[in-house]
Formats: C-alpha cells, sequence, structure tokens
C-alpha cells in the first residue's frame, strides 16, 4: 500500500488510534499532516518521523476552533502542495444519560465528534477533488449499536457514520471515496481522558474480553491498518462503507 507522493492530515495524530495511523502513513511513503493540541508532543513525533526518513509537519490546531478547518488544510498545500488523504482520528468520549448529559457536554462532544469531520471534510474538498482522494472517518461500535451510559457519544458516532455515507455520495462523481472505521474497545488513553480513574479501565478492559467474541480488546495499530487500506488504491471500488473492527463486538446483543 504505497502513498509515495501522497499527502495525509491525519488528526489526533498525538495518541491512540490517530498516532499509530500517522506512524503508518509515514512507512508507507506518504508526508503527514500531524494534527494536535499538544504542541510538545507534536514536534517530538514530527521528528522521530523525521529522523526515519519521513518527511511529516505538525499543526498545532483545536478541531474545533472557527479557522480550525482552513489552517490545517493551508498548512498541508503550503507544506506539501496538496491533500491525497483526510483521517479524521480526534475524539473525545464522556459518560451520561438523557438525565444526566446536560447542554454543555452535549455540544462539546458534538463539536469534536461530528462537527469536526464535517468542516475538515468541507475544507479538504477542493484539494481532494483535484488529486481524487480519499477520506477515513473515526467512529466506533457505538455508532453501530447503542448503549446505555454514553448517550451523546453513541448519537455523535451515529451522526458521523451517517455523515460518511452522504458524503460518499456528494463526492463519488468528483472520485473522491469517503468511508468509515468502527472500532470497539481499543487501548488507548480515550476512556482515561473521558474520567475513568486506572482501577476503572482495568475493570473496563477485562470486561471487554467477556463482551468481545474475540476474547480482547484491540489495538490502535490494528485500526490503523483498516484504515491504511480504506485509503489505498486496493481499496479503490469502495465508498460509504462504515466497517466494524471490534472483535466482534457489534455481533452481540446486551449482556
Amino acid at each position: 500500500m504505497s502513498f509515495h507522493g501522497r499527502v495525509a492530515i491525519v488528526t489526533g495524530a498525538t495518541s491512540g488510534i490517530g498516532l499509530e495511523t500517522a506512524r503508518a502513513f509515514a512507512r508507507e511513503g506518504a508526508d503527514v499532516v500531524l494534527v494536535g493540541r499538544n504542541e510538545s508532543a507534536l514536534l517530538d513525533l514530527s521528528k522521530a518521523l523525521d529522523l526515519s526518513g519521513h518527511r511529516s509537519v505538525g499543526c498545532c490546531a483545536d478541531v474545533t476552533a472557527p479557522d480550525g478547518p482552513e489552517r490545517i488544510v493551508r498548512t498541508a498545500v503550503e507544506a506539501f502542495g496538496g491533500v491525497d488523504v483526510l483521517v479524521n482520528a480526534a475524539g473525545v468520549i464522556a459518560t451520561g444519560s438523557v438525565e444526566t448529559t446536560d447542554d454543555e457536554a452535549w455540544d462539546s462532544m458534538m463539536a469534536v465528534n461530528l462537527r469536526a469531520p464535517f468542516r475538515l471534510m468541507r475544507a479538504a474538498a477542493p484539494n481532494l477533488k483535484q488529486r481524487k482522494g480519499a477520506v477515513v472517518n473515526v467512529s466506533s461500535v457505538n455508532g453501530l449499536r447503542s448503549f446505555a451510559g454514553v448517550l451523546a457519544y453513541c448519537v455523535s458516532k451515529a451522526g458521523v457514520d451517517h455523515l460518511t455515507r452522504c458524503a460518499a455520495l456528494e463526492m463519488a462523481p468528483h472520485g473522491v471515496r469517503v468511508n468509515g472505521v468502527n472500532p470497539g474497545v481499543t487501548i488507548t488513553n480515550l476512556h482515561r481522558r473521558g474520567g475513568m480513574d486506572e482501577a476503572q479501565y482495568d475493570a473496563f478492559l477485562a470486561r471487554s474480553k467477556e463482551t468481545h467474541p474475540l476474547g480482547r480488546p484491540g489495538q490502535p495499530q490494528e485500526v490503523a491498518s483498516l484504515i491504511l487500506y480504506l485509503a489505498s488504491d486496493r481499496a479503490a471500488w469502495m465508498t460509504g462503507e462504515t466497517i466494524p473492527i471490534d472483535g466482534g463486538r457489534h455481533l452481540t446483543c446486551l449482556r
């Protein structure tokens, strides 16, 4: 899956699935625009990639900022000449039910998980059309199945899935493909940043061995491999797909 001569933007590039995706694109020869809010982490990652012979540039940006999408795309164009791939991997999670989710929590979840991918796709569209590129959105098994206690997160990811399908129809006449991945529980910092302490997270991972038919949570490298495939020419006849990569979690009923 060579990406030599291609330019990939990866949001959420300093941790978890975004980090492993950025590394994977670099290994396959892409020039990578690393997007995140932690400037020092971006600098460290960019230096590490450069030292290993790969070209990258960090873009310290909040994907929810008014000028964020345009600045990210401009960074790609100025550094590498255009955009071939956009990976929307930045995301947040928080607990909350119908009764306990306040307006601020709801709006924050939608801003990062749903509004930001839409705005980045819109900003990148002219470049993607010019180069017949690809978009891969990182959704979740929560977009495919309903889970109690994470209401806003589930709704935001279901929105990402339908955004992916609708955008795929609109962009197909221009040769741009739009697909999504739906990970199950994956070992990243997402849940701890969402409020779990270490004991809760350990229990959550232990429980995941029972809720995922393959008997374990996933690794971010596994999800990154699917993202690369969907962005590559090997998937040239695929668009509008939202693909579970969840150890079979979406196949099960509540238990």
